[in-house]
């Protein structure tokens, strides 16, 4: 699999389709790698180029040894494998932390993007940070075992937990997150103090969706009304049934918006 130098880190990634397709980068959220996409990878590859990819300090990617990573060094991280990979001018697609990624590169990168997409995240400061600040601790003293069924219900749906159909894919999600240990803390820290965004995006000109799962523990749907609201020409969507893993969650339904709205911006 390939892996990548750039912005003083090594990043891994995986590159999918057709090479002179559009192209979409694919940006996951905390406690998750590059395989939460792989819904995407699968169904929209006949026509779109899919290149997605692991934080610093997270999935196959090296590890930094930093204490904690800000959300502006993980935009400097994409804007440069962007770059290296020569996929400008290119739509980017972010889940909760893919999505602080994303709207910072909408704000201060616009050359490298078509546009935009934006799923369960938010452009503001952590709302809920009383509440994560004791969590993040912990994970840093004990690891993921102790804390694993809270972080289940943050990051999917009431939906996606009863549905005995999906119970594999949900076990393999449970299983990746209890091998993360303690070390997921440092990127926790770094998600949960970020800065806000939302003054920047107030002079947005790349096209922006916005998706908000209609069941999400984490970032309810009011933030991601809050980037629409900010941002001129964007689209806002609630998807039914889904939680904070929207990408994950309901991929037939996110897929269709995706396509449609890369379609509609080429």
């Amino acid at each position: 699999m390939p892996k990548i130098d750039v912005n003083g880190t090594t990043i891994f990634y995986q590159d999918q389709g057709p090479k002179d397709a559009p192209v979409l980068v694919l940006s996951h959220s905390l406690f998750f790698d590059q395989q939460m996409f792989e819904h995407q990878a699968k169904h929209l590859t006949k026509n779109i180029r899919i290149v997605r990819y692991d934080h610093r300090d997270q999935g196959q990617s090296a590890r930094t040894g930093l204490v904690s990573v800000d959300m502006d060094t993980h935009a400097d991280d994409a804007a440069a494998l962007i770059e290296a990979l020569e996929l400008e001018p290119c739509f980017f697609a972010g889940n909760s932390m893919g999505g602080f990624i994303a709207l910072r590169l909408a704000a201060r990168r616009s050359d490298l993007l078509k546009g935009c997409i934006v799923l369960g995240s938010s452009a503001e400061l952590e709302y809920k940070l009383e509440q994560f600040s004791p969590l993040i601790a912990g994970l840093a003293a004990q690891g993921t075992e102790p804390f694993i069924d809270t972080l289940m219900y943050i990051m999917f749906g009431d939906d996606y937990l009863a549905d005995s159909s999906r119970s594999d894919e949900r076990e393999y999600w449970r299983n990746y997150m209890l091998k993360l240990g303690t070390d997921i803390a440092r990127s926790a820290y770094g998600v949960i103090h970020r800065n806000g965004i939302l003054k920047e995006l107030e002079n947005n000109k790349v096209p922006l969706l916005v998706l908000a799962g209609e069941q999400d523990h984490a970032y309810e749907v009011p933030l991601s009304e809050n980037i629409a609201r900010t941002t001129a020409g964007s689209q806002m969507v609630v998807i039914p049934k889904a939680g904070h893993s929207v990408s994950l969650e309901q991929p037939e339904i996110v897929n269709q918006y995706i396509a449609n709205f890369i379609k509609s911006h080429l």
